[in-house]
């Protein structure tokens, strides 16, 4: 398993570079509506009194960041917890990765029903996910106070609330296999996400309410290019399509070669190989390997293979890292996380002739074994 450091820093580059975005989009009404200024309306002077209406408070006006604060507060606590959790019940939790991607298709699809509703599409309005009318009179009866923790149980309440991405780490969070490194991946991404959410706050927080329905309608649009690119992922994740279709920018590994034994040794084009440098071989006893390099990436994403003998899949990190490091290949249920640098030997017993896909648990990063029958 990776260490807990590793997967801190995986969860918070997959928060800053993706995360922010996707849970911005799906969680900006719970953000918005937790920071922003609520002002009753000046109360107007009766005859009889002559005194003035009350200032603003001053730390309404004085500390912008507070209740963003709070809510991230909020948010850090309760992913960090279900993260350690997810790691301790792994084992048993842990979905296959096709029931991942299902869980994924379902995630895009409520996002599309978010971003109708934020748009403002009343014909969706019934069959958007709301929280229970008790917890909305709970945030309503914290509201009128004007407390910090207001934002701050909001904030906690996003966990109930995942977007694509976030479903993803929590699926990397079970995988992790014990609480220290299902908390510290949890709580990377949120610290990734931080800095966009902050931003959003102030603007949420600084914007009359005019700007907040027209950032409304914005955030409707970016959650519907954001539930595209989740299904997407899910049904690449979940191995059934690829959209990632070879071409020259891309590295394809051609063999069987023979590298051990035997006057037919070679590199298919007339040259020596190593096993080092090959990425398909055979052995003299007839086994064959299949050698994928995983850094950020996979290297080489397309294989050609020979159907009909014994195929061991290694997989070599070399400071591999990212969505990378959470490899699966659906079809056979596999979901392996590559060490960091080192080699994890995976079975794929006698292949039948056909397409073998693999991808990382998000669907980012995909590729295939192409096993034919004649090679």
């Amino acid at each position: 398993m990776p260490s807990s450091i590793a997967l801190l820093i995986t969860g918070a580059s997959t928060g800053l570079l993706a995360g922010g975005a996707s849970c911005a989009a799906v969680q900006g009404g719970l953000l918005a509506g937790a920071v922003a200024r609520r002002r009753s309306p000046d109360p107007k002077p009766s005859p009889k009194s002559s005194r003035t209406p009350r200032p603003a408070r001053q730390a309404d006006v004085g500390t912008p960041l507070a209740p963003v604060g709070a809510f991230l507060a909020g948010k850090l606590v309760s992913h960090t917890a279900l993260g350690a959790l997810l790691g301790v019940f792994g084992s048993a939790l842990q979905p296959s990765p096709r029931t991942q991607a299902v869980l994924l298709l379902v995630v895009g699809a409520v996002m599309v029903l978010f971003a109708l509703d934020l748009i403002g599409v009343t014909a969706v309005g019934r069959l958007v996910p709301r929280p229970p009318a008790s917890f909305g009179r709970l945030m309503r009866r914290s509201a009128k106070t004007e407390s910090p923790i207001t934002p701050a149980l909001v904030g906690f309440a996003t966990v109930l609330v995942p977007c694509g991405v976030t479903l993803s780490m929590e699926l990397l969070a079970v995988t992790s296999g014990s609480a220290v490194a299902g908390a510290a991946v949890m709580a990377g991404f949120v610290l990734g996400t931080a800095p966009l959410f902050a931003a959003l706050g102030y603007l949420f927080r600084r914007s009359t309410q005019a700007l907040s329905g027209k950032l409304a309608g914005l955030t409707g649009v970016v959650v519907l290019t954001v539930a595209a690119w989740t299904m997407i992922s899910a049904l690449q994740a979940g191995g059934w399509v690829s959209f990632h279709s070879p071409g020259k920018q891309q590295t394809t590994a051609t063999g069987p070669f023979l590298v051990e034994g035997g006057e037919g040794s070679g590199d298919g084009n007339g040259g020596t190989a190593t096993g080092e440098a090959t990425p398909v071989r055979i052995d003299a006893s007839g086994k064959q390997t299949v050698i994928l390099t995983v850094t950020d990436f996979y290297l080489p994403t397309q294989f050609a293979a020979k159907a009909g003998v014994p195929t061991t899949l290694v997989l070599r990190g070399k400071d591999s890292g990212g969505c990378a490091r959470a490899f699966t290949i659906p079809e056979l249920g596999v979901q392996e996380i590559v060490k960091r640098d080192g080699d994890t030997e995976i079975d794929l017993g006698t292949r039948k002739p056909g397409m073998l896909r693999f991808s990382c648990a998000m669907g980012m990063q995909t590729g295939a074994i192409e096993f034919k029958k004649d090679l």
